[in-house]
């Protein structure tokens, strides 16, 4: 492949240069320059490379030099051609010929009345070329006068306004008319070249003329696409063209092409082409659509909207110039809201899936806010100077747009609903937040003040637990297991809201409902018997948190009780107590599957593994891998009892395989190809232009294939090992 791309590089080169040479040696026969320049024009067209190389021998340069100074009409042709497609083809040929003299020999051509048509086709075809996305182009076609010989050649090189296209001469006219006109638009855009539009726009009364006496496709999209890139962004520009009446014109065109389009399809097309136009005019002065008001465009535009040969590209433009038409006219608004417009709008939305198409219908909603509030608040209060029976229909066509609103009103309602509701829980997780780190903090603090004051109290507190105790043994059961109960589940609410405490109650493990079990006790045998001496508010803070239970463990051992009726209700106590304990959290987990729990362990893919295989309760995605797991290591004994081997580690699996290939398969090695006379020549020849580099010199002659570098340096130095030994 390498050498078929040398061969194609070489045989470029040496045509490039014979044709150079011909073009050279030729001068007194027009007709095999001209044949010369189309075959150089046709290799630059398949090779990209090819017009970098004629411009690096000089190619360019004298193709250029030749269109100025030949006699003969087709050699000039042939030049122009040529050049303007070597510097399309390619960015460097383009800033190479971008001069002011070859400017300037272009305006000469263009304003030379010996010059025939095709001659000034050429050159508005360079000069187009030159131009497009060249702010330096732009720049020397202003400069060298080329852009006013282009605005004279678009006034006047049609002059009829009825095209007979079948006449050769018209033909050729009008191609160059269209040129001019491509030319122009490259002249004032991309890059955006504001002096070139203000020399431009004084074109706009002749395209104006040409609108309303030749509405045909050949003169409006070239006509149309010269207005709306020179009015592009310039609001100068455009309010030139709106004083001239152009604004007027496109409007005419617009509702001639719109009545026309049920007839045909190109009508719309050429329809959309307008309204892009009239868009480009309007976008940065909304106020002038009240001008489109009186040819009732919106209207016109809406009918448009509904034609079926229309694609979404093109809905897309109509319905942007919609909105920049009822942007800041009141009565556009009210025109749109007259013809249904508004149900269409709400139809583009639900139905599109284009989000350009969504973006331009809601500015298109957006900007009739203010009219629709003004119809939901009294329907009659635009009076316009029409008649009854025409104000009665307005009226009914109101109250249907009433109920279309309405249903655009109750949308809009759920989104700010949706909206607010969102806010509100955001405002709601951080008053959450603030209110969990403060409780964090209280609870901290009282357990410390509650363990130290258990400490001080000493005997006090347990006498008198031992005495509540004696008094009520016969309710004491039930008072635990629904107080218990009930203080269970606030403080499971409670641990899952905080986290410090929620350490905490982890480390107190299944002593926690005791605690709970006992201060519910307490705290309502101390408001039934010291309701009056203390406040219930202390009483609930002092009885809440007990000592811890190691505490109470010791006082059972430092004071035995011996009353048995006592000991008797302690230990239904016990069992009440460890049945609370193991509530559901805590039997979850022990029925857990221990992949899923063991979170803070150092795993690995042996130790996981055995850890999966011993749970008896294995999720089911656990399961999953463990079948998988088994099933791929029987698979693996298997195959490994058939092939007699054994596998243990990678390490191993890597020793097998390069066994196998190293017992099993044989390399191939090369064909021997002796070297021909030729690529010995060759090797010489490239070892005395480019030295020891061994890769150039074999990819600049065509070696036999297979050949390689290193191959080449053992020739040459064999080579060279030979001579010295015949030398003596």
């Amino acid at each position: 492949m390498e050498s078929e791309d040398t061969k194609k590089i070489q045989e470029m080169k040496t045509d490039l240069n014979l044709l150079l040479e011909c073009l050279k040696y030729q001068m007194d026969n027009p007709f095999s320059q001209k044949e010369a320049l189309v075959t150089i024009h046709s290799i630059c067209q398949q090779n990209s490379n090819a017009g970098v190389y004629f411009r690096e021998i000089g190619g360019l340069m004298f193709v250029r030099n030749l269109a100025k100074s030949s006699e003969h009409s087709m050699v000039k042709e042939a030049a122009l051609y040529t050049l303007g497609a070597v510097a399309e083809q390619n960015v460097y040929c383009q800033q190479t010929l971008c001069t002011s003299e070859l400017f300037e020999d272009l305006t000469w051509f263009l304003s030379n009345n010996d010059s025939n048509t095709n001659l000034k086709r050429m050159s508005v075809y360079v000069i187009l070329v030159l131009v497009s996305n060249n702010r330096t182009g732009q720049t020397l076609v202003r400069e060298t006068g080329c852009i006013t010989v282009l605005t004279q050649l678009f006034r006047t090189v049609l002059s009829k306004y009825e095209l007979n296209l079948s006449d050769k001469n018209v033909f050729q006219s009008y191609q160059l008319w269209s040129s001019v006109c491509s030319t122009l638009c490259v002249c004032v855009n991309n890059p955006q070249n504001d002096e070139n539009q203000m020399l431009c726009c004084s074109l706009f009364p002749h395209a104006n003329d040409w609108l309303i006496n030749c509405i045909t496709p050949e003169v409006i999209r070239p006509v149309c696409s010269f207005i709306g890139l020179t009015l592009a962004n310039n609001t100068f520009v455009q309010k030139y063209f709106i004083s001239v009446g152009g604004l007027d014109v496109l409007s005419q065109v617009l509702v001639q092409l719109e009545s026309d389009s049920h007839k045909t399809v190109s009508s719309a097309k050429l329809a959309v082409v307008v309204t892009k136009t009239v868009d480009a005019c309007i976008a940065d002065n909304p106020t002038f659509g009240v001008i489109l008001s009186k040819y009732q465009i919106v209207s016109k535009l809406l009918t448009l909207l509904l034609h079926e040969s229309l694609d979404s590209g093109e809905k897309f433009s109509i319905i942007l110039t919609l909105g920049h038409c009822t942007e800041d006219c009141e009565e556009n608004q009210y025109d749109l809201f007259k013809n249904n417009g508004l149900p269409l709008m709400i139809q583009a939305l639900t139905e599109s899936q284009s989000e350009e198409l969504n973006k331009a219908a809601t500015f298109v909603l957006h900007n009739c806010k203010k009219i629709t509030e003004k119809l939901c608040l009294s329907l009659g209060e635009y009076s316009f100077d029409e008649n009854e029976k025409q104000l009665e229909d307005i009226n009914m066509k109101e109250k249907n747009l009433e109920e279309y609103w309405k249903k655009a009103k109750e949308i809009l309602h759920r989104i700010e609903q949706l909206e607010r509701e969102g806010n509100e829980e955001k405002i709601q997780r951080e008053k959450y937040k603030d209110n969990v780190s403060s409780m964090n903090i209280n609870i901290e603090n009282t357990l410390k003040h509650l363990h130290g004051d258990s400490i001080g109290k000493g005997p006090e507190a347990e006498d008198k637990d031992k005495s509540q105790s004696r008094k009520l043994p016969s309710c004491k059961s039930h008072g635990i297991l629904t107080t218990a109960c009930t203080n269970d589940h606030q403080m499971k609410t409670l641990l899952k809201s905080t986290d410090p405490f929620d350490a905490c109650y982890r480390e107190s493990g299944q002593n926690k409902t005791l605690y709970k079990a006992d201060s519910s006790y307490s705290q309502n045998l101390h408001e039934r018997t010291n309701f009056e001496k203390k406040n219930s508010v202390s009483q609930s803070s002092d009885h809440v948190f007990k000592p811890p239970i190691p505490v109470v463990k010791n006082r059972k051992q430092e004071l035995p009780v011996t009353d048995p009726f006592t000991l008797c209700s302690d230990i239904i106590n016990k069992e009440v107590i460890t049945f609370l304990a193991t509530d559901s959290h805590s039997k979850m987990l022990k029925y857990r599957c221990s992949g899923c729990i063991a979170v803070g362990k150092s795993l690995n893919s042996r130790n996981f593994s055995k850890l999966l295989h011993s749970c008896p309760y294995q999720c089911d995605r656990h399961k999953v891998i463990v079948e998988a797991e088994d099933r791929y290591k029987s698979e693996l004994r298997k195959s490994l009892i058939c092939n007699k081997k054994i596998l243990l580690t990678p390490r191993r699996r890597r020793q097998l395989s390069s066994e196998s290939t190293t017992s099993g398969g044989i390399k191939k090695r090369r064909i021997r190809k002796n070297f021909t006379k030729e690529e010995v020549n060759y090797l010489s020849n490239g070892v005395k232009k480019m030295g020891n580099h061994w890769n150039l010199i074999l990819w600049s002659f065509p070696f036999q294939q297979g050949r390689k570098a290193v191959d080449l340096a053992h020739k040459y130095h064999k080579l060279t090992k030979g001579s010295k030994h015949e030398a003596p």
